[in-house]
């Protein structure tokens, strides 16, 4: 089978996904926003692959800012020519789309409709809520708008694919609210690749390099988007400023921005920012914390499952997360027994937590052990692959699908 893997943020478990079904045998191109600010697979060929395994990063010659709306759209939906055409080229038998805005996803989809190619949504957020809760924050009356005419385009997009990849049931009922077919959905939750995230000890060459190895670590690596606060890490920098603790943030972009001005004004040494680090590094710069730490609001919760916690326990780590209780990857940590969950919005709570489990080694190195434990029993991309190699052989020849390009007419004329 020929098979283009459209991951448009560049993580690690979609390339590894990739790299696993060519070494199954089928000829894979894997595509990449390489523009995009966010923390990064290993994306390029390594001596050990396939030669069936292709990849490639799309520019658009343009600089990429997410802060700037309208301009943004345009890259995006520019983005999604771009890959269309590699997509095009390539001539594959089947498209998944992952991680992709919803401007570039129309031109995906819609380019594989015409030219008869199966298209695979892989459903990582909710995208359209996460824009009618964000905007309608912003910009009141006219971000409702905009959010109501991404909520029509995406439910197009879903009932118009062949076949729906969602990470979690919890996005069942939202598409069967968009009429999406429950016989084209499959539910396979993510993971994180163990081959490339390790546990290692904190006295790494990385953490030597920044001085970090004999320090006491709450780290968090990340996105840091608006769906996530990044007060609450400075708050809890401050909280623990007295202790010893250092606030280690691994980001880039706007929340990164943010809590750098806030540090300099309010002259926090224990507050330490840091750009993404290579993916050769990740096990070392998760190794470098004694806490992993991550958070999403509580309204975001319904329509994003941070996968950052995904990695935490590759890496054999204990985890202290402000995440909603019913949301999936606060489940993950439960049934993991690997760290504490707070409901979002009690900062108090989050912070003794932290400085809690900060004072006692022991308790760290049980939630570590049962991290790394829970993370080999689930995370097999072997089993991964063989569940997207189901999906994609169950789908109809081309003879046989009504997609087209006329399923899309509604939302794109919205």
């Amino acid at each position: 089978m020929r098979i283009v893997i459209c991951d448009y943020a560049g993580h690690p478990f979609q390339v590894e996904l990739s790299r696993c079904l060519a070494r199954r045998g089928h000829a894979v191109l894997h595509l990449h926003f390489a523009d995009l600010q966010a923390p990064k697979g290993e994306l390029t060929v390594l001596a050990g692959d396939s030669p069936n395994f292709h990849i490639e990063g799309i520019r658009t010659g343009a600089p990429f800012d997410k802060g700037r709306f309208l301009r943004r759209r345009f890259l995006e939906a520019r983005v999604g020519e771009l890959m269309a055409a590699r997509v095009a080229a390539f001539s594959p038998d089947v498209v998944a789309g992952c991680n992709m805005p919803l401007d570039a996803q129309k031109n995906l989809r819609k380019a594989c409709a015409a030219r008869g190619i199966a298209f695979v949504f892989w459903v990582q957020d909710l995208v359209s809520k996460a824009t009618y809760h964000f905007l309608n924050e912003k910009l009141g009356l006219l971000g409702r708008a905009i959010g109501r005419h991404y909520m029509r385009l995406e439910g197009t997009l879903l009932k118009s694919s062949d076949a729906i990849v969602a990470i979690s049931d919890k996005f069942l009922q939202p598409l069967e609210q968009w009429g999406v077919d429950a016989r084209k959905v499959r539910v396979v939750p993510n993971w994180a690749p163990l081959s490339q995230i390790r546990p290692v000890g904190k006295d790494n060459p990385w953490a030597r390099r920044h001085g970090l190895a004999d320090k006491l670590v709450a780290l968090y690596s990340g996105t840091l988007g608006l769906k996530h606060d990044p007060a609450l890490l400075l708050g809890l920098a401050r909280a623990g400023a007295g202790s010893g603790l250092q606030v280690v943030v691994v980001s880039e972009g706007a929340g990164a921005d943010w809590l750098e001005q806030r540090r300099r004004e309010a002259t926090l040494d224990n507050l330490v920012l840091m750009p993404f680090q290579p993916m050769e590094l990740y096990s070392e710069v998760l190794g470098a914390s004694d806490i992993l730490l991550a958070m999403i609001g509580r309204e975001a919760a319904g329509f994003s499952v941070p996968s950052k916690i995904l990695s935490y326990l590759a890496a054999g780590r204990p985890v202290v997360a402000s995440i909603a209780a019913d949301n999936d990857a606060a489940a993950t940590i439960r049934d993991a027994q690997a760290g504490l969950v707070i409901e979002p919005g009690d900062e108090t709570a989050f912070y003794d937590g932290v400085l809690r489990l900060a004072s006692d080694p022991e308790q760290r190195r049980r939630l570590g052990r049962r991290a790394r434990l829970f993370a080999e029993q689930s995370f097999d991309v072997e089993a991964k692959a063989a569940k997207f190699e189901e999906t994609f052989a169950a789908i109809p020849r081309p003879s046989a699908r009504r997609a087209g390009v006329a399923a899309l007419k509604p939302a794109s004329q919205s």
